[in-house]
């Protein structure tokens, strides 16, 4: 069967099986609808946390990440996997055993306010929307590539699947679709690298692969990587090029935001008991380390593979899958010297005009501007979009057309997992904590979950303008998300089961400036003089995306100083923290 044949089955059969189980398990009840009746098992909700937590971003831009920045791409491994444990251990049992349906919930009745459940919310929106576009652009990227729709028709289909068992189904029916999520991005994600693993080293181990030697050499792969992007120019593949300061703090900010994530908290409210919180907590560490530990194998392979196949090749015969790409808009190849022969090496390759998925009328795709200020000087001819390395490496690695199929339905899993978590998260604030507990305390059950779905559909809604109208910012505000997170909601959670003493007046204080001082740091360098992002104007060293562990310490830091002046909470609220506390 050909490529797009293989596609359209793959990813129909699994459409079937999600919209299936939307069917199956309707929420009756805003108790479904939030945290799907607490019936959750252990390790069903283990495999949907896994899901929910391994987004595109996961699945698509993280390896993609590691195969260009090399060792600082450790950061995010380290940051991401870090925070699930520092989540696993210090909040999630806890809220669990709190009771409740939304982080909100618990900021709002720890700290017996309705302005800092507002910040809470206020907070939680913004980062769930910044995450929802990310993944609608994966989606859009997988079914333009792959399915040769349009993007803006791809993303209309990613919104109705979404739409149907995110608005139909509530958190009861998300769980258990992300459950067949997570088999199928895992397979996906596993199979194309045993395969290519087995082929560069001969081991069928991938995680073990990449440290082994190259077939038919005594040269290990890293060592072969390290002399070839020394050769072209790059540091060495092994090394780091980031100071220790910026390393630590980005890794911090990342590991307290993910902490803070509220799709991934909202998870451990689905089950039973406090200990199955535990438990799912344990089963889900184990389903992300498979994906986890196997992305620094896909990033060695794809990049060697990625330059083995374009480097110094003349251009007339570049390799399908180049051109593919480039037809989209996420390769692109500048012929400086005008002698055909496609060139990779260090610096800034292209400028000029819109890709291809951002204007189809125009025609002018490939060509784009990849730094504030690019200096083309240099001799490097090919821009490439981090993205597509997952994507494109088995059809670089000339895998069968069934395995590139079964890699563009597990991006779809793994995009479509996390939207659906996220906009309940939206939807949930929306109905719950705005309507129900600040604008119409009065409203009824079935009132709030009418409420609930029509918030779902809103969000559905914008979160495909996103995808089909793509702000040109995307990409830059995702440091907002773990800064935020990091700054705003980990600190007002963490103090608020482990300091009783904390009041409404600190924990507002705290969040207020620590969403201040995050947000003004990342919004100057990002956004009003993008052209001064560079270590030496950096505060002590700190870049843009490690901001946000310098916010959280703020964060406590006016939170225990302001609490010292104002009275202590009441008594019911010493009392409900030593409840949640108890083992």
């Amino acid at each position: 069967m050909s490529l797009q044949a293989l596609t359209y089955l793959f990813v129909g059969i699994s459409f079937t099986i999600y919209i299936g189980i939307a069917i199956w398990s309707r929420a009756q009840s805003t108790n479904d609808f939030y945290i799907a009746g607490k019936g959750v098992s252990p390790l069903a909700n283990g495999m949907a946390t896994a899901a929910d937590w391994m987004s595109a971003a996961s699945f698509i831009s993280m390896a993609g990440l590691i195969a260009f920045l090399g060792k600082d791409g450790s950061v995010y491994l380290m940051g991401w996997t870090g925070g699930y444990v520092l989540l696993a251990l210090l909040l999630a049992p806890y809220l669990r055993k709190f009771g409740k349906y939304t982080v909100p919930d618990f900021i709002g009745t720890r700290y017996y306010s309705k302005a800092a459940r507002l910040v809470a919310i206020i907070c939680l929106i913004f980062i769930s929307f910044t995450y929802v576009a990310g993944q609608m652009r994966g989606v859009g990227i997988v079914f333009s590539r792959f399915l040769e729709v349009d993007i803006n028709t791809g993303v209309i289909i990613g919104m109705c699947i979404v739409f149907f068992y995110a608005v139909l189904g509530g958190m009861k029916g998300i769980t258990y679709t992300q459950v067949a999520q997570y088999c199928v991005l895992i397979f996906a994600y596993l199979v194309p690298a045993i395969f290519i693993s087995l082929m560069i080293t001969n081991n069928p181990i991938p995680q073990l692969g990449f440290g082994d030697k190259v077939i038919g050499s005594s040269t290990y792969l890293l060592d072969k990587l390290d002399q070839v992007s020394i050769d072209l120019g790059f540091n060495a593949y092994t090394e780091y090029s980031k100071s220790s300061i910026d390393i630590f703090f980005i890794t911090a900010a990342l590991m307290f935001g993910t902490a803070g994530l509220p799709h991934v908290i909202v998870r451990f409210f689905t089950v039973p008991k406090v200990s199955d919180a535990r438990k799912s907590a344990g089963y889900a560490l184990v389903f992300i380390a498979l994906l986890y530990t196997t992305a620094p194998a896909v990033a060695t392979f794809a990049k060697i593979n990625f330059i083995n196949s374009v480097q110094e090749v003349e251009y007339k015969q570049a390799p399908n899958w180049f051109k593919n790409w480039e037809d989209i808009g996420l390769i692109a190849w500048k012929d400086k010297n005008n002698d055909g022969i496609i060139n990779y090496s260090k610096g800034n390759a292209l400028e000029g005009v819109k890709p291809k998925y951002l204007d189809d009328k125009e025609g002018d795709y490939g060509e784009r501007i990849t730094t504030n200020s690019p200096d083309f000087s240099n001799s490097n001819e090919i821009y490439i979009d981090n993205d597509i390395m997952v994507l494109a490496n088995p059809e670089i690695a000339q895998l069968p057309n069934w395995v590139i199929a079964l890699v563009a339905a597990g991006a779809l899993a793994a995009a479509l997992s996390t939207a659906a978590g996220l906009l309940l998260v939206i939807s949930a604030s929306i109905s719950h904590d705005l309507m129900k507990k600040i604008l119409m305390p009065k409203i009824t059950e079935k009132q709030e979950l009418f409420f609930a779905r029509c918030a779902a559909a809103a969000a559905i809604i914008i979160a495909g303008l996103f995808g089909i109208y793509p702000p040109g910012f995307v990409a830059q505000v995702v440091a907002f998300a773990f800064g935020l997170a990091a700054s705003t909601i980990f600190p007002a959670l963490f103090l608020g089961i482990f300091y009783k003493r904390l009041n409404k007046e600190g924990a507002i204080a705290g969040m207020i400036s620590g969403l201040i001082a995050t947000s003004s740091y990342i919004t100057y360098f990002k956004f009003i003089n993008p052209q001064l992002n560079v270590a030496e104007n950096w505060l002590f060293g700190i870049s843009p995306e490690g901001i946000g562990f310098l916010g959280m310490i703020m964060n406590f830091v006016i939170a225990l100083i302001v609490s010292n002046f104002y009275s202590k909470p009441p008594k019911e609220i010493y009392q409900m923290i030593d409840e949640i506390r108890k083992p």
